[in-house]
């Protein structure tokens, strides 16, 4: 794995700013990390370990996915999403509502849940998972005079923490943690780490190459974050990236680089 972590030191020198990264090389357990334990803002990242608290609640019995729920005027939100702009009353499922949370980065799914489920419940299931650093203090897109003084935080080390265990399929349980990856691999944001892949190797299944990723961004104000399990043939390899204190475009265009190195690194070891 040393020449990929030197290539992936010089993409993020380049593009100045702090990093974040932990990567896992699922064939060989090589790990490496960079400020793994340093807390970010986590933007949308944090629906990922909120994705996974919901299905830990269905599996309690507490919900389903099949469950209807309402549309609630007071829980629209702006940035991500399209729920924003339906009507209020329009009824969704649970499955549909966690679907637009994941794979359109859908603020008010995310408050929808969030509201589901309890705040309290979601921050019990992260910390139960040894996400040490990770803190859900808001809904998304508040106002200010509604929000925590803090905001939420995740470490790249968490976030490799709770993939690996969506890819061991001990996330919950075995059929939760393939429908969650299922709806990762489902994304439709892909400015970060697919974007220079996808390219040259349109996903799935061309020219003896297979490869997918199950991924999901996060994006604020000079920070990018995209946190996945990569697939490559045989192969499988952790990403987690969190970035801030630079042009977004520069940390955009480095976690791409990224993305694309990676990629090349388990391709190329066939």
């Amino acid at each position: 794995m040393e020449s990929l972590t030197q290539e992936i030191t010089e993409i993020t020198k380049t593009a100045s700013g702090t990093w974040g990264i932990s990567l896992k090389d699922l064939q060989t357990d090589e790990h490496w990390e960079v400020n793994g334990d340093v807390a970010f803002n986590a933007a949308s990242v944090i629906k990922v370990p909120i994705m996974a608290a919901v299905f830990q609640a269905i599996a309690e019995g507490k919900h389903s996915l099949s469950d209807w729920i309402t549309l609630p005027e007071e829980e629209l939100v702006g940035g991500s999403g399209v729920l924003q702009h339906m009507t209020p009353g329009t009824k969704l499922t649970v499955e549909d509502v966690l679907l637009l949370m994941v794979i359109q980065s859908d603020n008010t799914a995310t408050n929808m849940m969030i509201e589901l489920v309890g705040k309290s419940y979601i921050q019990n299931f992260i910390d139960k998972q040894g996400m040490e650093h990770t803190q859900l203090y808001n809904k998304l897109m508040l106002p200010p005079e509604l929000r925590s003084k803090y905001s939420n935080q995740t470490t790249a080390k968490d976030n490799m923490i709770l993939l690996e265990k969506m890819h061991d399929g001990t996330l919950v349980s075995k059929g939760a943690s393939k429908q969650m990856m299922e709806m990762m691999k489902k994304q439709q944001i892909t400015n970060c780490l697919p974007r220079l892949i996808r390219f040259d190797y349109p996903q799935g299944k061309r020219n003896g190459v297979h490869w997918e990723i199950g991924h999901k961004t996060g994006s604020i104000t000079k920070h990018r974050h995209d946190v996945g399990v990569l697939y490559v043939n045989d192969q499988a390899m952790i990403i987690s990236v969190l970035s801030r204190g630079a042009y977004e475009k520069d940390l955009e265009e480095a976690i791409a680089k990224i993305g694309e190195v990676a990629f090349h690194y388990l391709l190329e070891r066939e």
